[in-house]
């Protein structure tokens, strides 16, 4: 049975003020949902709810189904099986590029343990950065940051990728890096749910605008 994350009549708010009303869709194994829009259209407030970051005003917010071997259950929060890469890096800069991966794996790895996740090493080395291993994650470049944490996606495998700007501060080769590796997830019956301005092979997905007419 295929990952069915279903969205329906969601409602969500951000400081008294209403940024999405009534919002449905569905999105399937395989498949990418762009969201787009204006600053303050409620675009990073709709991913942090998928994340389970935010509670919504109204409606609800499920997935469903099992990739064998995940050990997924239906009535678990979506949340559970999401992995969520927001604004921030998410990373101690005192602690290296090594320990901070770790640190994710421990945490996010706790509930359900995937035989394809990647140890840290293995993880850098995905992302092309294995020569920072050992540095603080304070020393490293924005770009370099951001790809240790688009790394945790690799420690820690989750079907359903939450991401906002997730090439922020990467360079061409590293964008080029990253639209490979969400073709890889969606081929393997992943789910994508991003906000985006940068081109990341996501030509066939499907496209959410908020805050109204461009």
């Amino acid at each position: 049975m295929p990952f069915l994350l279903k969205v329906d009549r969601l409602t969500l708010a951000r400081g008294g003020r209403t940024l999405v009303a009534d919002l449905s869709f569905e999105l399937k194994s395989g498949e990418a949902l762009v969201v787009t829009g204006p600053n303050g259209a409620g675009k990073s407030t709709l991913l942090r709810a998928l994340a389970g970051l935010l509670t919504p005003v109204s409606g609800s917010i499920s997935i469903s189904g099992a990739i064998s071997g995940d050990g997924v259950d239906a009535d678990d929060a979506p949340a559970i099986h999401a992995h969520y890469v927001g604004h921030a890096d998410a990373m101690k800069s005192a602690l290296t590029a090594r320990e901070n991966l770790a640190f994710w794996g421990a945490a996010l790895g706790a509930r359900n343990v995937r035989r394809d996740a990647l140890a840290p090493d293995d993880v850098l080395r995905r992302v092309g950065l294995p020569q920072v291993a050992d540095l603080p994650t304070g020393w490293l470049s924005a770009g370099q940051k951001r790809r240790v944490a688009l790394g945790r996606l690799f420690v820690a495998p989750r079907p359903l990728w939450i991401l906002d700007e997730p090439a922020t501060a990467l360079d061409r080769a590293a964008q080029e890096r990253l639209a490979a590796e969400m073709a890889l997830h969606r081929k393997a019956g992943g789910l994508i749910v991003v906000a985006t301005h940068a081109p990341l092979g996501l030509e066939d997905a499907h496209e959410l605008q908020l805050g109204g007419a461009p």
